[in-house]
């Protein structure tokens, strides 16, 4: 049976898309209490279909696909600039495919604007007209305004009309930041996206017996489940070492681990490796808001998946692939040991000029985790890291970075790095980490 929450969100996902919704609305609707209504409106908004605008209100707007998400709705547009709705509020869940500047000529500007498009422009009440009619919209800067009879086209147009009080300049710089923040969004691998779905998964119930395990593990050759109770709700993990010298009816609640690590569908691919490596499991379920079985994830997809990332062009950069690109290594005559250079530039430092805290461990663990690669071919993730001697690295300075290699065995492995300016000793850091076999 369905919690109300859930009663409501379901509701709200069968809304037409561009619906106006209200916590009084639903609460009638549903007969639920207002409380209620408005924390699952708060949810539904932050799944991606409902979104809030000042002035105008919650709409319920498309849910995007990971493939689109560089696409921006005309109501994100309205809260990324701070904007205002002069008209056309119907069209507010619809997607722009491009944003014109109206820079330039009307003739001129019309060639370029078209169908789903968004025009940038001041006070220019012509271009504000043929762009509607054009099938765009419009999106006015500098806090101008226009005409109440281009207000009722936008309205019969369903074609939003906005307004800002930011310059041209400002406004597109905004929004190009928003779509390169998607794009970084939209590289980052979640759970959803690997995860063996429920309809393929094999669990057993709480009430079924050790002879039920054994003959799971004869039609799937697995040895790892998930438990479940009546209402699908995740209680335990059973594995070959849990049932061990059971006999075949001994209930499977008996022998299961109790309260088992759970991810869910919007935890990073790297979370979930990070856990399964520190926790020494091979299989996680992966469960709802409500601890609800929704599929499995095992070590085997997440290194298949993290391979294929590794073989992808980067199209959003963040600033560690920035750091990591421009960390150039260099060979040091005569001694077995490899060096790395970088120059400090400004948006790596900190409010005093001098490279930022994060910058600096960042270059660190990238450097050992390059020398460590060269010797064993793996990866690693950090146990632990303490930088034990810090100097001020001024912005556009070079440093020189050299990984010293301690200790490195099966699974673990010691670093020593120091780094240098102009020959000083400028930081010195131990890492410690685990090995993993790609």
């Amino acid at each position: 049976m369905a919690t109300k929450h859930e009663q409501i969100l379901q509701y709200i996902d069968t809304l037409p898309i561009g619906e106006k919704i209200s916590v009084r609305q639903i609460a009638k609707a549903l007969n639920v209490s207002e409380g209620t209504a408005y924390r699952a409106i708060k949810d539904a908004e932050n799944k991606g279909y409902v979104s809030t605008i000042e002035r105008v209100g919650t709409i319920r707007i498309e849910r995007k696909k990971k493939e689109n998400i560089e696409k921006l709705t005309f109501a994100e547009v309205v809260n990324i600039i701070d904007g205002q709705v002069l008209g056309g509020k119907s069209g507010l869940h619809k997607t722009l495919n491009k944003f014109v500047i109206g820079a330039m000529k009307l003739e001129a500007m019309m060639k370029y604007t078209d169908a789903g498009s968004l025009l940038i422009v001041g006070n220019r009440t012509n271009a504000h007209e043929l762009a509607l009619r054009a099938g765009a919209a419009v999106l006015i800067t500098g806090g101008f305004d226009t005409e109440e009879r281009v207000k009722k086209l936008a309205d019969q147009l369903e074609l939003p009309i906005l307004s800002t009080s930011f310059d041209t300049f400002t406004v597109a710089t905004m929004i190009n930041r928003a779509i390169y923040d998607q794009l970084i969004k939209k590289e980052i691998i979640l759970v959803e996206d690997i995860l063996t779905p429920l309809a393929e998964t094999i669990y057993l119930k709480i009430d079924e017996k050790v002879e039920n395990w054994y003959e799971k593990k004869r039609h799937t050759t697995h040895s790892r489940f998930p438990v479940v109770d009546s209402h699908m709700k995740v209680q335990g993990m059973v594995t070959a070492k849990d049932i061990i010298e059971q006999e075949a009816f001994v209930p499977i609640e008996k022998v299961m681990t109790k309260n088992p690590i759970t991810v869910s569908p919007k935890t990073s691919l790297t979370s979930a490796s990070h856990m399964m490596i520190w926790e020494g499991i091979e299989m996680i379920p992966v469960v709802d808001d409500y601890q609800r079985l929704q599929g499995i994830i095992s070590r085997q997809d997440i290194l298949k998946a993290l391979q294929m990332t590794q073989r992808q062009p980067q199209v959003g950069e963040t600033i560690d692939d920035i750091i990591t690109t421009r960390l150039d290594s260099t060979s040091i005559k005569n001694q077995d040991e490899e060096s790395y250079f970088f120059e400090v530039s400004p948006q790596m430092t900190n409010p005093l000029g001098t490279i930022s805290y994060g910058v600096f461990t960042t270059l660190l663990y990238e450097a050992a985790n390059r020398k460590l690669r060269q010797q064993k071919k793996e990866d690693i993730i950090i146990e632990n890291m303490t930088v034990y001697f810090i100097k001020p690295v001024q912005i556009e300075s070079t440093i020189e970075i050299i990984p010293k290699v301690l200790e490195v065995g099966r699974k673990f492995g010691k670093v020593d790095v120091e780094v240098y300016h102009e020959g000083i000793l400028v930081g010195k850091a131990l890492l410690t980490c685990q090995l993993i076999d790609r």
